[in-house]
Parts: C-alpha cells; structure tokens; sequence
C-alpha cells in the first residue's frame, strides 16, 4: 500500500480536489493525508490568537466569514443534496465549536485543538466528495492512533498499533482518508507536528505499515536545485539520498518538513515529491541511492541568530564548552552551526524566544557578541566536501561577507553564515555558476 500526502493548495479549489481525486482513484488500495485547505490554518492561528487576547467580536467576525468560504466550496463541489447537507452539518458544528471557544474564556489548551479544525474540514468535505464520485472511501481520525512522546517523537509503537485498529473498523475501502499535522501528545490533549507536519504524518504512517511508497503532492514539480521564490532558472532534482534531502529541508527547503525522511529511512521507504498541477511529471525520488558527486541543490534558511562566546581564559579548560551547550539546552533551544578557534565559540539559533535569558547565562562566563538578521545558504550534494569543484564557491562569493562556514562536519552539507540582505544575491551568482559546473 502507498501513502499519499496532499498538501492545502491541492485541496484549496474546486479543480484542484478534482485533480486530487483523478490522481488517487486508480483502482489500488492507498491512505491519502490531506493538510488543511489552503489559508485555513492561518486563518485559525489569528482567530486562536484573538481568542487569547479577549478580542471575542473580531474573533467570531472571522469564524462568520471562514465559514460562509467553506459554504461557498461545499455547494460547488458537492451536488448531492444529501451529501451537500451532511456536509454543511459537519462545518457547522465545527464553527459552532469556533464560536463557543470564542465566547468562553481564553485556554492555552484551546490553541491546539482550534488549529486542528482546519484539517478536520478539509478530510470530511473531501471524503464527501470522493463519495459523490463513486470511490469507496473511509475517514481514518488522526486523533485516534496518532501520538507524539513527552520528547516530541512520534510514538511509533503506539502508531503502529493503533492505526491498524482503526483501519480495521474502518471495514473495506479503496481509499482511506485521514488528517495530516494533527496529533495527541503524550498527555492525550490535541498537539500538532508544527507547520509542514502533514508530510510528517505521511511518512511515520508509511513507516507504521512499512508502504510501498510515500508520495508527497504539492504544487511544484519536486525539489528544485534552489530556492524559486527568489532564483530564476532553476530545475527540478531527479533523486536524492536521504541525507541530501534531510539536510536541504532543514536549511531551508520549504518543499518537505525538516523530519519528513526520518520515520522512513531506515526501512528504506522511498519518497517521491510530485506536483499535484502537472502529475505526469518525475518530480523528485529520494531513497538510500546516491547519485553523482558534487553540489546537487541550495537552500537558505533565514532569521538566524550568531553568538560569538570568547572567553581566552576558559575556552580550553575543560568543561567549558559542556556549559555552554548546557545552557542552550536549558532554553529547550538548538543550535545549527557551531565554529571554534582558540579564543571563542561561534554558532547559530534560529530559535530566539529565550535569547535574553540565554545571553545572561552566557554572559557569566565569557564575552558576547549578538548578529541578528543573518540566513544560513546551504550547499548540498552526496560527498559534496571531497568535490573537485568545491573550492570554486569560495571564488564565487569573494566579495560576500561571511560570518561562519560549516565544512567538514557532514560530506553532504557545506553551510555559510551571511547577512540576510546578502541572500538572495547569493542564491543568484551560485546558482549562475555551479549549476553550469554540475550535472544534474
């Protein structure tokens, strides 16, 4: 069995839902995770957000409006008057949960479960649709078998059990259709797996049933060897590794969630990233096969923090360098670079929440110096430090200032610390010049 993931813009229109349902019903047995439609979800965070601060009126103004939107959706998507009207009782008893949170007083617990809406829409409306076409079709609830631990991990045991429990009260479907980014925590209160969970969700259920493929959907023909939101000319990546993709998403590839690779590697489940709009294309296959040498791909991540902690007396004693990831650890904040000399310690954080807390602790042991607005451009391909070409990129980038380079610490991953006005123009002259460099 495949499991196939379908992000908001494949389920945000009409024609889209329509192109999702000639994509999966092709007469074999497969689980479809559907994100929210697109905009839901921020829609819910502001209308969370307006809860929380006691703005009740410009709450439910907007939880009218989204739902008039999905009003609006159901009857052109959904002819059938009986179908139609099950479907509007459905969305109507969710904004009336909506309504209610909104009336009540403000919960932090209610974040979670008002976010969750979204997802719990798009699976119901679209699981009515594909009953109006005629595919034999079944809701699995997320909320049923997926769990993440106190750690924040996936309890994969947990999943594995329990999925097959609700699959099996399922009864007999061609399609099953269940919420992507949804979950319980380990206290069993609604949680999520943070923005982009739902390729996440995909992937820890191909693992759970050891599928056949995970195929994420999206709206772009699989990864591209660099950002297109800001690169032109940039091409689609044929295959991947697994460590090339796990470390293009977490520097920065939008595409994928920076977890997306980790439930299925090590039962080398393929993953195969496709474009919802033009389905005949190859897209992007990652798997444990590598392929070619050399840089294959770029990404930037931005809103990145550097810290440089010099302290000439302490750096080499030892136990110095334990604190300072102590403190960090403290902070629940991790760090993405780190670069040493004899005198200082410099890394990045791209999680700054408690950063006046940390900079205190730090500040009692050694010197600091803060730069804020910086993005880290990650260069990466499968042995990509032992490349003949390599040195190259520094040529490139003679006359862009650069805080600090990562190189060495993986074969797959060159990163470079650069002031964010710098990015895009970074992005472009790599981009210029490398890809003429190295085949794709």
């Amino acid at each position: 069995m495949k499991v196939l993931k379908f992000g908001g813009t494949s389920v945000g229109s009409v024609e889209n839902m329509l192109n999702v349902k000639n994509i999966i019903n092709d007469g074999t047995k497969k689980v479809v995770v559907l994100s929210a439609m697109s905009g839901t979800t921020n829609q819910l965070v502001a209308i969370a957000k307006d809860i929380k601060s006691n703005q009740s009126s410009l709450a439910i103004d907007q939880i009218s409006k989204l739902k008039n939107t999905y009003f609006e959706v159901i009857d052109t998507l959904l002819y059938n008057e009986a179908l139609n009207k099950e479907t509007k009782s459905y969305v109507s008893e969710v904004f009336g949960f909506l309504t209610e949170c909104a009336s009540g007083v403000p919960s932090v617990l209610l974040d979670n479960q008002i976010v969750a809406q979204g997802e719990l829409l798009s699976t119901f409306m679209f699981n009515s649709f594909l009953k109006q076409e005629g595919v034999q079709s079944a809701l699995l609830p997320a909320l049923d078998f997926m769990r993440i631990d106190s750690f924040k991990e996936p309890d994969i045991d947990y999943i594995k059990e329990k999925f097959q429990v609700v699959l099996n009260e399922a009864g007999s479907a061609d399609i099953y259709i269940t919420q992507g980014f949804i979950c319980l925590d380990a206290d069993g209160e609604v949680s999520n797996l943070q923005r982009g969970g739902s390729d996440y969700t995909a992937t820890i259920i191909g693992a759970a049933i050891l599928a056949e493929e995970v195929q994420i959907w999206t709206d772009i023909d699989g990864m591209h060897n660099n950002d297109p939101r800001y690169v032109e000319n940039t091409n689609p990546i044929s295959n991947l590794s697994f460590d090339e993709a796990a470390e293009l998403a977490y520097f920065g590839a939008k595409i994928l969630h920076p977890q997306t690779v980790t439930p299925v590697r090590a039962d080398s489940i393929p993953v195969r990233l496709k474009n919802t709009m033009n389905p005949e294309a190859h897209g992007t296959l990652i798997s444990s096969k590598t392929s070619g040498d050399g840089i294959k791909a770029i990404a930037a991540k931005d809103g990145i923090t550097a810290i440089k902690i010099k302290s000439a007396r302490m750096l080499q004693a030892h136990g110095f360098l334990k604190k300072v990831f102590e403190i960090f650890e403290t902070y629940q904040t991790s760090i993405d670079m780190i670069t040493t000399s004899e005198v200082a310690v410099s890394l990045t954080i791209d999680d700054d929440e408690n950063l006046d807390k940390i900079l205190v602790e730090l500040q009692k042991i050694a010197s600091i110096e803060v730069d804020k607005n910086q993005s880290i451009v990650c260069l990466v391909g499968h042995a990509v430090v032992n490349h003949q070409e390599t040195y190259k990129l520094f040529q490139i980038l003679q006359d862009v200032k650069i805080r600090m380079i990562s190189y060495g610490g993986s074969n797959n991953n060159i990163s470079l610390l650069i002031d964010s006005n710098d990015k895009i123009n970074t992005l472009q002259r790599l981009n210029n010049y490398l890809f003429e460099l190295v085949p794709q």
